[in-house]
């Protein structure tokens, strides 16, 4: 019995975290997808464990023709969103990809069976030294309560 808790466990940890070297992709999650949305957006925290920084340059998913990292931010009153060409993440630093900050931008859609609660899907992130790591994108019909 205490084996079959391990695998379970063993098996739903890509989903909350990944990593390469000391780069940790921390509770990747997207909301559920609205009924005729063109894009929908995943969200992450990225944590550098190590004494040196490191990028996030691009990023990319099966299910979408395109991903694009974005950051919100308020200019004179007004929400905009920008594309962003990397993200730096520092030395014992974090970067948040959440509502309203930095997050993925899926566009072009090809699969949208896997957007509903509890559905998942692979997302790639492509660092300058820590190379490829992917997660699996949980969906949720709700925002967690707490990102990290």
């Amino acid at each position: 019995m205490h084996e079959k808790v391990l695998l379970a466990l063993a098996l739903l940890l890509p989903a909350f975290m990944a990593q390469a070297g000391d780069i940790h992709v921390l509770q990747p999650w997207s909301q559920e997808l609205p009924p005729n949305a063109p894009s929908v957006a995943a969200y992450f925290v990225i944590r550098n464990d190590g004494n040196s920084g490191d990028r996030l340059l691009s990023v990319d998913s099966p299910i979408a023709g395109n991903a694009e990292v974005h950051q919100s931010m308020n200019s004179d009153g007004m929400m905009q969103m920008a594309h962003v060409e990397a993200v730096n993440i520092g030395p014992s630093e974090q970067a948040s990809f959440q509502p309203m900050g930095y997050h993925v931008m899926l566009l072009d859609l090809k699969d949208r069976s896997q957007l509903q609660d509890g559905g998942q899907f692979p997302l790639t992130l492509h660092f300058e030294q820590a190379g490829d790591i992917t997660v699996q994108v949980l969906v949720k019909k709700q925002p967690p309560v707490a990102i990290p």
